[in-house]
C-alpha cells in the first residue's frame, strides 16, 4: 500500500533520524532534509533502502525559503505528500536574556519559528483538499522549553518553541476540515547531539539524575510518538502536544 511522502526536516541525525527509520519501516516514502551534512543524511537513506524502503537526502536550510521550495520540489518528484514532520531546530550557547543580540535571536526564530511556519504552509498547499489534495498529517517537534522556558539557558529557544506550540493549535484548527491533522510533540531532555550547541555537551548527562524517571529519553521513544501522530491510528488526534519528557514538566 502506498502511504505516500512525508518529509523530514533535520532528518539527518537524532529525533529526525529516528523519525525517517521508523517511518519508512511503516511504509511512506521519506525526504530525508538535512542542512549541512550530507554524509549523515545519506546514511540514513542507505539504512531505508537496506530494509526495502524508499528515501532520498535533500539539502536545505529551513531558514530560507528557496531552500524550503527545493525540500518540497524534491518531495514533488518522489510521490504523494502525505505528512511533514517539522523537526529541524537550532539552540545556541548558554546565556542570559540580557546578553542575546538580534543576529542570535534572528537565527534562533528563523530555524525553529518561521521554518517550521513556512514549510507547514507548503504542506497544506499540497494536503488540503481545499487545494485538491488528499488530506495528511504534519507534526511540530516542539521542545519541554516552550514550558519551562530554560532559564539561564536559552529562553530565546523556549520563545521560539512557545511559538510553535501556538502555530500547533491555530493550524490544526484553520485546515481541521480540510483532510489535514495538526500535531505536536514536545520532547524533553533527550540523548542527541544537539546539547553540544548550548556549549555544554555533557549537559544531558549531568541532568539525567534528577529527572523523575531518573534517565535521558531516547531519539526512538520520541520517534514512536511521532509516526503515531503521522499514522491513521491518531485519526481522530489533532490539535494535541504529547509530552515525551519522562515526567519532566508535566505537573501544574
Amino acid at each position: 500500500m502506498d502511504k505516500g511522502v512525508v518529509i523530514v526536516t533535520g532528518g539527518s541525525r537524532g529525533i529526525g533520524a529516528a523519525t525517517a527509520m521508523l517511518a519508512a519501516s511503516r511504509g511512506y516514502a521519506l525526504v530525508v532534509n538535512y542542512a549541512s551534512n550530507a554524509a549523515a543524511a545519506e546514511a540514513v537513506c542507505a539504512a531505508i533502502h537496506a530494509e526495502g524502503g524508499t528515501a532520498v537526502a535533500v539539502r536545505g536550510d529551513v531558514s530560507d525559503e528557496a531552500d524550503i521550495d527545493h525540500i518540497f520540489a524534491a518531495a514533488d518528484r518522489v510521490g504523494r505528500l502525505a505528512g511533514l514532520v517539522n523537526n529541524a531546530g537550532a539552540v545556541d550557547v548558554a546565556a542570559r536574556v540580557e546578553d542575546f543580540d538580534l543576529a542570535r535571536l534572528s537565527r534562533m526564530f528563523a530555524v525553529n519559528t518561521f521554518g517550521s511556519i513556512l514549510c507547514a504552509g507548503r504542506a497544506v498547499k499540497r494536503m488540503s483538499t481545499r487545494h485538491g489534495g488528499a488530506g495528511g498529517s504534519i507534526v511540530n517537534v516542539t521542545s519541554a522549553a516552550a514550558k519551562l522556558g530554560a532559564p539561564g539557558v536559552y529562553v530565546d529557544y523556549g520563545a521560539a518553541k512557545g511559538a510553535v506550540d501556538s502555530l500547533t493549535v491555530g493550524l490544526a484548527l484553520e485546515v481541521a476540515g480540510e483532510g489535514i491533522r495538526v500535531n505536536g510533540v514536545r520532547p524533553g531532555i533527550i540523548d542527541t547531539e544537539i546539547h553540544a550547541g548550548t556549549g555544554e555537551p555533557d549537559r544531558a548527562a549531568r541532568m539525567a539524575a534528577s529527572l523523575p524517571m531518573s534517565r535521558l529519553g531516547r531519539a526512538q521513544e520520541v520517534a514512536q510518538a511521532i509516526v503515531w501522530l503521522l499514522s491513521d491510528e491518531a485519526s481522530y488526534t489533532t490539535g494535541s502536544v504529547i509530552n515525551v519528557t519522562g515526567g519532566r514538566g508535566v505537573a501544574p
